[in-house]
């Protein structure tokens, strides 16, 4: 085994001489004190902190309604499905989430998966089986899971400039008008968090006779009159083919699914892989979904609380002249650029103020752009916030790292 681990010394030295090792963070999250946990050192000593990086976005992971439903379902029925979707893992729980997504969404049908990961690479995928000779227009930014699900299923790709619609369009005009299309993209990307430009993209795809394919992973939950995305904020949900989303953010549980028409739905769940070769979610996750899903289709406090933290931590770091990426969402993004300088801060947060932030890295962002993210909560409290700032000023000054007026 020798020559294999020099191999792989080489690979981890590589990470590490970078300055982009990743190292994990052990913390006990608090059940009704989030987004307070206990991190646990790698020496056995304990640290109260606060999460200020999960993507519990709306704190649903320990609400009360989302616990009840969890208990019930896992006494009623105990742990596991017992099996894939098509073999006995296909319960009245997992039933009732799907009845609950796609009126969420106002789709004749959803599918759930065990990620949203896998729901975008395999639904991706197997597009390209259900419709031969597809050609995929993928935004430059989309997320890995998107290009691994368009990489992965073969065929014509065309990859245009991020949220670049005349770049599209140029795309769309120059191909087959006859051969079928798809366009993929996000609402929110979750690293500057920017908006996709959902209506001129729709238009662009009913110009040219192609799908839409959206991630809304980080929207659900947490824009929209009932929670459903931008896509529905913007009054433009109707437009979209297939939606792909999460329940393991906003919704603060776990799994991934697609909503679409029902035949869409059926010929996905006919013919992917990753659907049909894999254990179902356990009922008592599927409860806890169905569960927070009902319920943040009428909580508007919570998303206003969220999107208020997010504009105070904002205002508050761009008065300290820090470097900030605000597209208007609510994802607050300080860029550093330095991959060291990143994790040094992110280390220095931790331990000297008990605020837990990771650093992001390449590959997740461009070399140059390495960045502290962090997700204001509406469980946040305006303490936390001034901690939260008063720790930055400190450190920025102590790291010496520039002060630059806020991007967008």
């Amino acid at each position: 085994m020798s020559r294999y681990d020099a191999a792989l010394d080489k690979a981890l030295n590589r990470l590490h001489e970078e300055g982009r090792y990743r190292t994990f963070i052990d913390i006990e999250r608090k059940k009704g004190a989030y987004p307070l946990a206990t991190w646990k050192r790698p020496d056995g000593s304990t640290k109260e902190i606060t999460v200020w990086c999960g993507n519990d976005y709306l704190g649903m992971g320990q609400h009360p309604v989302v616990l009840s439903a969890m208990h019930e379902a896992l006494d009623a029925t105990g742990a596991g499905s017992g099996g894939t979707r098509n073999i006995s893992g296909t319960t009245l729980y997992h039933k009732a989430l799907e009845a609950e997504l796609a009126d969420l969404h106002g789709k004749e049908a959803a599918l759930v998966f065990g990620s949203a990961y896998i729901a975008n690479d395999a639904t991706l995928s197997t597009l390209r089986t259900l419709l031969p000779g597809l050609i995929i227009y993928s935004d430059a930014l989309n997320h890995a899971s998107m290009i691994e699900g368009v990489r992965r299923g073969g065929g014509e790709k065309r990859i245009f400039r991020h949220n670049d619609v005349a770049h599209l369009r140029e795309l769309l005009a120059a191909d087959d008008p006859a051969a079928p299309k798809l366009i993929a993209f996000e609402s929110i990307y979750s690293m500057d968090g920017d908006f996709g430009p959902i209506a001129a993209i729709c238009d662009a795809a009913e110009e040219f006779g192609a799908l839409t394919y959206i991630d809304e992973v980080h929207a659900v939950g947490m824009y929209g009159p009932r929670g459903a995305g931008v896509a529905e904020r913007d009054g433009q949900m109707h437009r979209i083919d297939i939606i792909n989303a999460t329940l393991a953010k906003a919704y603060g549980v776990f799994g991934g699914y697609i909503a679409a028409s029902a035949k869409m739905v059926d010929a996905v769940r006919s013919y992917a892989p990753g659907f049909i070769f894999t254990t179902s979610l356990p009922p008592a996750i599927a409860a806890g979904a169905a569960a927070s899903v009902r319920h943040l289709k009428t909580a508007q406090h919570l998303r206003d609380g969220q999107q208020l933290n997010a504009r105070i931590l904002k205002m508050r770091l761009k008065g300290l002249g820090l470097p900030i990426i605000d597209h208007g969402s609510h994802i607050v993004p300080v860029h550093v650029g330095n991959p060291i300088h990143c994790k040094m801060l992110s280390d220095m947060l931790l331990e000297d103020h008990g605020i837990y932030v990771q650093p992001i890295n390449f590959p997740t962002v461009p070399r140059g752009t390495e960045r502290l993210r962090f997700t204001p909560s509406p469980v946040h409290g305006a303490d936390h916030i001034d901690r939260l700032v008063k720790a930055m000023d400190a450190l920025w000054q102590h790291c010496a790292l520039n002060r630059a007026e806020a991007s967008a």
